[in-house]
């Protein structure tokens, strides 16, 4: 088999629907060669698996995995070994969390978010990428990859609250990662900063109500806009293939670092009436 990932073996995490833009990674992952092992957050492996049959090919069983679990994180590499005997070249951190009451509609001031919530988004969203790594780095090969899910947290998104805090943080995070992992086998480590795109998660910001899903739409019309090339909320294979790019050997110098994948949006400067963010 020929492709970009032929020969490697890769773990995609955070498959919740066939939106989700890790299941598009493992989609891709599979039409570029890859082996594709996947997991999933324990109480849903059944529901993980059925939409897991919905890839090009099979895949085994989901591994259950709760980042906030030490006993699952300790097993992980075990698990894996059984697997994927031959080891794992890459892996796709594509988890985060926030409690309702710190980030879409209804939840407080972000001057009120409360610590035990903001805590938990931050162990979930951000910690989880460096727990992730500790956990497969005895099973990894040498020169691997390691990618994770960003989303610019630059400016003050509306909704977005202390969960763009929790990916400034996992910007951080990651460099130091790549350069344990770089020390340790020469695994690279990046992040992939994604335009909006319609997922599950992206409608659990938006909400239901009408006010907010239309803001939430301007979002997506902001970016369209303020990208040169232009930007579809409705294509998530856009993301998936520079995450298989990330994945594969043909960045091989690149450690430690963020790729904008959200046609340019972020480094332009566009705005549409009435456009509600700071």
């Amino acid at each position: 088999m020929t492709g970009l990932l032929a020969g490697k073996t890769v773990l995609i995490t955070g498959i919740i629907t066939d939106s989700s833009i890790a299941f598009h990674a493992a989609k891709v992952a599979q039409e570029q060669g890859a082996k594709v092992l996947i997991t999933g957050i324990p109480e849903r492996l059944r529901l993980i698996d059925r939409i897991a049959k919905r890839l090009p090919q099979e895949v085994p069983p989901a591994i259950g995995l709760d980042v906030t679990s030490e006993d699952d994180l300790a097993g992980l590499a075990d698990k894996l070994r059984v697997l994927a005997p031959e080891g794992i070249d890459g892996v796709l951190h594509s988890i985060a969390f926030a409690p309702r009451s710190i980030m879409g509609p209804g939840a407080a001031a972000f001057l009120d978010g409360p610590a035990p919530d903001v805590s938990k988004a931050f162990e979930i969203s951000a910690w989880s990428y460096a727990s992730l790594a500790r956990a497969v780095l005895p099973v990894m090969n040498g020169g691997g990859s390691l990618v994770g899910m960003d989303f610019d947290p630059r400016t003050a998104m509306p909704y977005y609250n202390w969960m763009g805090v929790a990916k400034a943080a996992l910007e951080s995070v990651n460099r130091y990662v790549a350069r344990e992992v770089g020390a340790a086998k020469k695994i690279r480590s990046n992040l992939i900063a994604a335009g909006p795109i319609k997922t599950l998660a992206a409608k659990a910001i938006a909400g239901t109500a009408t006010d907010d899903a239309k803001q939430l739409s301007q979002l997506d019309t902001y970016w369209d806009g303020a990208s040169p090339i232009g930007w579809d909320a409705d294509d998530p294979t856009v993301v998936a293939k520079s995450i298989v790019a990330l994945l594969s050997d043909w960045l091989p110098g690149t450690t430690g670092s963020i790729i904008y994948v959200d046609g340019g949006a972020s480094h332009n400067t566009w705005f549409p009436e009435n456009f509600t963010g700071n």
